[in-house]
Parts: C-alpha cells; sequence; structure tokens
C-alpha cells in the first residue's frame, strides 16, 4: 500500500494545503525526482501544474536534490538541506534521503507553478476561521479567590530551657 502526504505551497500568496494520495493515486509519483513538472489532474486538481521541491522518508529523513536514487545516504556536508551549520567551514556527517520519491517516502513538497480555476487554499483557511469562531474576542478570567489571613493566636513564649551542666 503506497501513501504520500502532499504538501502544496504557492509562493505568490504563501499559502499552502495539504492532501493525501493512497494507492492507485499515489501510483503517478513513484520514480518521479526533485525538480519534476507533475500535472493536477494526478491528484483531482485540473488545471494545475506543479513542480516537486522535496520532502521526506518514513524516518524523517529529508530528501536532497543533490544525492541521485531513493536509497538512504550519510553524506559529509557543509550546509543544505537536512544540515544546520554549526560555523564557519564545519562538515557534518548526515544522513539524508535521495532525490527519487519510491514506496517508503512519508511526504512530498509541490509547489504551484500553473493556477487552476479551483481554489485549493480556501479549504485550508477554514479549520483557522472555525477556531477563532469557537473563542471569544475577550475571555474573561476568573477571578482568583482571595487569600484568608490568618490571624495569629497570641501564645505566650516558651523559656528557654537552662542546660545543667
Amino acid at each position: 500500500m503506497v501513501s504520500f502526504k502532499i504538501v502544496i505551497s504557492d509562493p505568490k500568496t504563501g499559502k499552502s494545503a495539504q492532501r493525501e494520495v493512497k494507492d492507485n493515486d499515489a501510483k503517478p509519483f513513484v520514480g518521479k525526482k526533485i525538480g519534476d513538472e507533475i500535472k493536477g489532474e494526478v491528484i483531482n486538481l485540473t488545471g494545475f501544474e506543479f513542480k516537486l521541491t522535496g520532502g521526506s522518508d518514513s524516518s524523517g529523513f529529508p530528501m536532497r536534490p543533490d544525492l541521485e536514487g531513493s536509497q538512504r545516504k550519510k553524506i559529509l556536508a557543509v550546509g543544505g538541506i537536512g544540515i544546520k551549520p554549526l560555523g564557519k567551514g564545519i562538515r557534518q556527517r548526515k544522513t539524508v534521503a535521495g532525490n527519487t520519491v519510491h514506496d517508503k517516502t512519508a511526504q512530498i513538497n509541490l509547489v504551484v507553478t500553473k493556477q487552476g480555476k479551483e481554489d485549493i487554499f480556501k479549504a485550508a483557511e477554514k479549520p483557522a476561521e472555525e477556531k477563532s469562531e469557537e473563542k471569544p474576542a475577550e475571555e474573561k478570567k476568573p477571578a482568583k479567590p482571595e487569600k484568608k489571613v490568618e490571624e495569629k493566636s497570641e501564645e505566650k513564649p516558651e523559656k528557654p530551657k537552662e542546660d545543667k551542666a
């Protein structure tokens, strides 16, 4: 069973949306490389065209465009995808995935290159609007309970005990 989570982003608007494809809908993605163009009809979005920009495998390792194939590999790199620079010129050995989509790929990142008629980002906005409607604009904080002031009872101070030596 092949299943991918697809993240579609539009650099013009800055919005993104997620879709999940399984089985027969996911098969056209297998074998595609980073940088390949994908038609929107593959994921039921007619009129759209996308560019594959990256992704990650089932263990969370990011795909790198400079690593050919679908395997994972430990690379020695200074920077780039999957590398947080520790300092100038410091190289790190990191495990990354290749640039080809395969059945163990979990997420695929796509960028819109040609816009279609349908607004795919409108559906992504609805949950955020519903959440804002649930919470009132001004939330009333419950009043803090008053602290009770304990009255000190007057006790006779004890006399210090004298040591018998």
